[in-house]
């Protein structure tokens, strides 16, 4: 009998041992990830509650309340984490003066971002990846400036979790940029990301992916009761808004109504986001952000570059653009404690992973193509080294037509594989991988013969 169980044990480790599914981890990223702290991110979000409120259009005189001071407390902390940086970090404030607009701004209005920029170590490396919340609060009425507006979940939980990437970050080098925004305007439509969109269009910035944070730390939903901290959305563009009528023809022509670059983005985000934190599940949503609403990636995917929303699973419109009060037993407004900064952690830990993956990742390859020359049930791809950085070698992904997720990965270490696959049933892309084993972006193929 003890025999018998014996080999019973060693066929189910065995077999456990073949099903296992190895999750490499960068150990910098792993350290990076580790840190996220929530004492951290709650102490944030305390300061910018204690401002009162900070909308738009409020004081920004005080030195204790209003959009102004809070602005300058954001750069003040962006200056103290420079101190770690050994010079590579430096921070500001970017202005530009709206004029009244008859909607949602009523006086001339000095709009400021909190700005910090940890420059790449490579002099040669252009790419810039930015990570954004709003500093900007309201209550019900978007034009009241002085009642108090908390703004703790919306968006006081982007801007935290953009503190402490910056805080963590800016320890370690990247050959890439990376750039760590507080934007203002976003509820009197999205000024202040609209005003950096397009200062970064105007100035050719090579933005390679900007990960907007609206709303990642309350873990409950109105009316369904849903709480969960276990998922977070990712919201991506389908078909380019951006020079659409030219690249139309060979997105139909091809099948590639789900592989725009913000697409891309979205993935990346779901299978490194998973990769580094534990307990939770990224669910990609297929638009660009949810109805009648607006959030601070809109903006760079109008100009071009590549961009996603990152927000909670469930919503409380109970504690959403809410006047203080309580009725029917029912309490609103926009509280901290309704918050759940265990969620908060991980969602900030989500964008800390995927920032430092993309900005240790050599560029992506150069002039990727699929040969279409000839019939055939096999497929020949083929690419050129990229512009920046070392590359260990190549992964292929492949996926089904109908699938949302890449799921197969072939590793080269030259610049062109073959695959006996049909080009006509499956859709691939090409990454650049590091020595360390960080990925860049995926390319989707043009058409070669």
């Amino acid at each position: 009998m003890k025999k018998f169980y014996s080999c019973l044990l060693f066929v189910f480790i065995g077999f456990s041992a073949q099903s296992q599914t190895i999750i490499n981890r960068n150990a910098d990223i792993d350290r990076m990830v580790k840190s996220v702290n929530q004492d951290s991110l709650k102490s944030y979000i305390t300061k910018m509650v204690a401002f009162g409120t900070r909308n738009t259009l409020s004081d920004i005189k005080s030195k204790s309340k209003g959009i102004g001071a809070a602005r300058n407390w954001v750069v003040a902390k962006f200056n103290q984490f420079a101190k770690q940086s050994e010079g590579r970090l430096t921070a500001f404030l970017d202005t530009t003066t709206f004029k009244p607009d008859g909607k949602r701004v009523d006086q001339p209005t000095l709009l400021g971002n909190a700005v910090a920029i940890l420059k790449g170590t490579d002099a040669t490396d252009k790419r810039v990846y930015i990570v954004s919340g709003h500093l900007d609060s309201r209550v019900t009425d978007v034009m009241n400036r002085t009642s108090d507006a908390p703004g703790a979940n919306d968006d006081g939980s982007g801007v935290a979790g953009v503190i402490e990437a910056a805080r963590i970050m800016s320890k370690y080098k990247f050959p890439a940029t990376v750039i760590f925004v507080a934007v203002s305007g976003e509820e009197q439509s999205l000024l202040g990301s609209g005003f950096m969109a397009a200062k970064a269009k105007k100035e050719g910035w090579n933005i390679d992916a900007m990960l907007n944070n609206d709303m990642i730390g309350s873990n409950n939903s109105s009316e369904t009761q849903i709480i969960d901290n276990t998922r977070l959305r990712v919201f991506s563009e389908g078909l380019p808004s951006y020079e659409l009528d030219k690249n139309a023809k060979s997105i139909r022509q091809f099948g590639l109504e789900n592989d725009g670059k913000s697409r891309q983005l979205a993935r990346y985000v779901k299978e490194i986001g998973e990769r580094y934190v534990d307990q939770l599940e990224i669910k990609l949503i297929y638009r660009n952000d949810r109805f009648l609403r607006g959030g601070d990636h809109t903006p760079f995917v109008e100009n071009g570059f590549p961009a996603v929303r990152i927000t909670e699973m469930n919503e409380n419109f109970e504690h959403q653009h809410q006047d203080l009060r309580t009725e029917n037993g029912i309490r609103y407004g926009d509280l901290q404690e309704f918050m759940d900064f265990e969620y908060l952690r991980k969602n900030t830990a989500v964008n800390i992973a995927v920032l430092a993956n993309l900005a240790k990742a050599p560029s992506t390859p150069v002039d990727v193509k699929i040969d279409v020359k000839n019939l055939s049930n096999s497929s020949y791809l083929y690419w050129k080294a990229p512009a920046n950085g070392t590359v260990k070698g190549y992964y292929v992904l492949m996926r089904e037509t109908s699938s949302s997720v890449w799921e197969k990965k072939f590793f080269t270490t030259a610049t062109e594989l073959k695959i006996p696959y049909s080009k006509d049933n499956y859709l691939f892309a090409v990454q650049s991988v590091s020595k360390e084993e960080n990925e860049s972006l995926p390319v989707v193929p043009g058409i070669g013969r």
